[in-house]
C-alpha cells in the first residue's frame, strides 16, 4: 500500500500533529468504524503513547492499531478460545507488517534511544521535535497497515 495515499494514515498524522499521542492518533483516525464518542476513545487510548506511558516499550502507533483491531474484530467471551486464537494471529500479522517496514515494534528502538524508560513529562511539540522524531511517519504507516487489513478482511464477513 502507498502510505501517502491512505485516508486513515492521513487522518492519523493530522491527529498526531494536532497534539494527540501516537496511540490516540491512530485509534481516533478510525472512529468512523466503531461506536464510541471521541472523548472516551481519546481517554481509552491515552495511556499507550510514548511506548506505554513513555516507558518506551511497544510503539504507541502499534498499540493504536491493536486497539482498532480489537474494536473491529476482537472477541468478548472469555471462553472463546477459537476467537482468541484468531485474534492473536491477527495481532501478530499486524505487528509483523509494521516490523517488516520499520525493523521493530518497540518505541525506544524506533527512536534509537539508549535508555529503557523516559521521564513522564512529554516534550513540547515544536518544529525541532518533529525533525528528530519519526512518529508522524509511523502513525501514518500504522493506520495505513490497519486500513489495508480492513480492506482485505471486510467487516461483517
Amino acid at each position: 500500500m502507498d502510505y501517502a495515499q491512505s485516508k486513515y494514515g492521513q487522518k492519523a498524522e493530522e491527529n498526531f500533529v494536532n497534539g494527540y499521542n501516537c496511540t490516540q492518533a491512530v485509534f481516533l483516525a478510525f472512529s468512523d468504524l466503531y461506536q464510541m464518542d471521541m472523548a472516551t476513545a481519546a481517554r481509552l487510548s491515552s495511556s499507550f503513547g510514548g511506548g506505554m506511558g513513555r516507558l518506551r516499550e511497544v510503539c504507541g502507533a502499534v498499540s493504536g492499531m491493536f486497539l482498532v483491531a480489537g474494536m473491529l474484530y476482537g472477541y468478548d467471551m472469555p471462553g472463546d478460545l477459537e476467537g482468541k486464537k484468531e485474534h492473536y494471529a491477527r495481532i501478530q500479522q499486524l505487528a509483523r507488517a509494521y516490523e517488516e517496514e520499520n525493523g521493530s515494534i518497540v518505541c525506544r528502538e524506533l527512536l534509537r534511544l539508549d535508555r529503557k524508560r523516559d521521564l513522564p513529562v512529554p516534550e513540547e511539540r515544536t518544529a525541532e521535535y518533529y525533525k528528530k522524531r519519526p512518529c508522524k511517519k509511523l502513525v501514518r504507516m500504522a493506520a495505513a497497515i490497519m486500513e489495508q487489513y480492513i480492506e482485505e478482511h471486510p467487516l461483517g464477513t
